[in-house]
């Protein structure tokens, strides 16, 4: 027996394959630019043991340590290139087209999850939400982004904590397990979500910009062309817009929350977990003393330059895929009634 069709004419489970097409994409589309980006960081500030950086697959975030003693990793890997052009052409001629994708797969086993986890409980919540809403319903977006964010956040947080720490210390999963039961028997339970905050501090006020905005700029391009269904184009300009938007806010988050993360990284790399406060605000503090209140807003072009691309490809994407599925309902409901008629 298959799930009826919700209000917007398409089932959860079709939600969530629309979302899953949409973040394969996207990172297919995306992570060449932040395999280049970090080549290049490579080639001016070589990587030593134990060091992180921040790979982003246009979807999430992730931390990657530098391996022990590895000397061929991806981003290790020789080559002199002079700018992001120059990068992408001598790593597809070199190494093969396939090293545009290094480090990919491994970070698709979290991000994939937790993109669908929270597009589909984005629009489960968004629908419901404007229901009980009545006259304030165009606020649900608001709302329903901010708390899909929150829930795929802190379902995914653990899994990055516990892939951080098998990539930095070549762990088995019988110690793995060891180390995971030790830690929640010291702290507790919520050493787990460790980073968890500056995380929610960047990603929900995202989320709910970033839906309350796209759900805006949508009904708008609609009614200035318009058309009913919005357009390929139409998804495209207001994610690409909305992203921008909500980017350009949440930047002093951005920079607090990567560089906790990347702080966490090396001291869980070197067992040194608790010696140095890594509050948000201690590390806030810490980069306006170095780099005074400018810090918090660096890397805002590359930041936008990464965003909007990433957020117009994936919504756009995901709304193509639910059009389709509602189409496909429709005919499928249509079908017999036709043949019945004639």
């Amino acid at each position: 027996m298959s799930a009826r069709p919700a209000s917007d004419g398409i089932t959860p489970l079709q939600q969530m394959v629309a979302s899953c097409s949409g973040a394969i994409l996207t990172s297919l589309l995306v992570t060449p630019l932040d395999v280049v980006k970090i080549r290049l960081q490579a080639q001016k500030n070589p990587f030593p043991k134990g060091k992180c950086f921040v790979y982003c697959n246009g979807l999430m975030d992730h931390i990657c340590v530098c391996e022990n003693g590895n000397s061929k990793a991806w981003y290790k890997a020789p080559g002199h290139f002079n700018g992001t052009l120059d990068a992408v052409i001598k790593i597809a001629r070199n190494e093969g087209i396939k090293a545009l994708w290094s480090g990919l797969p491994p970070t698709l086993v979290m991000a994939v999850p937790a993109t669908v986890i929270y597009f589909t409980c984005y629009d489960q919540l968004c629908a419901a939400l404007r229901v009980k809403m009545g006259d304030r319903a165009q606020e649900a977006p608001l709302l329903a982004g901010a708390i899909a964010r929150v829930g795929s956040a802190t379902v995914i947080s653990p899994l990055e904590l516990i892939r951080t720490k098998l990539q930095s210390q070549k762990q088995s999963y019988t110690e793995l397990t060891y180390c995971i039961r030790s830690a929640v028997q010291t702290e507790g339970w919520l050493s787990l979500w460790r980073g968890l905050g500056p995380t929610l501090l960047r990603d929900v006020p995202f989320s709910a910009m970033y839906w309350y905005n796209y759900e805006k700029s949508k009904s708008w391009l609609c009614e200035r062309y318009n058309t009913r269904d919005p357009t390929l184009t139409i998804t495209f300009m207001s994610g690409a817009l909305s992203g921008s938007i909500a980017s350009i806010v949440t930047l002093p988050f951005d920079v607090v929350k990567t560089r906790r993360q990347v702080e966490l990284g090396e001291l869980q790399a070197k067992n040194m977990l608790g010696q140095v406060s890594s509050s948000t605000f201690s590390v806030m503090s810490r980069i306006v003393a170095q780099d005074g209140f400018g810090g918090l807003f660096a890397g805002f072009f590359p930041r936008l330059i990464k965003v909007a691309p990433a957020c117009a490809i994936m919504i756009s994407t995901y709304e193509f895929g639910k059009a389709f599925f509602r189409k496909h309902n429709q005919e499928r409901i249509l079908g017999p009634l036709q043949t019945g008629d004639t």
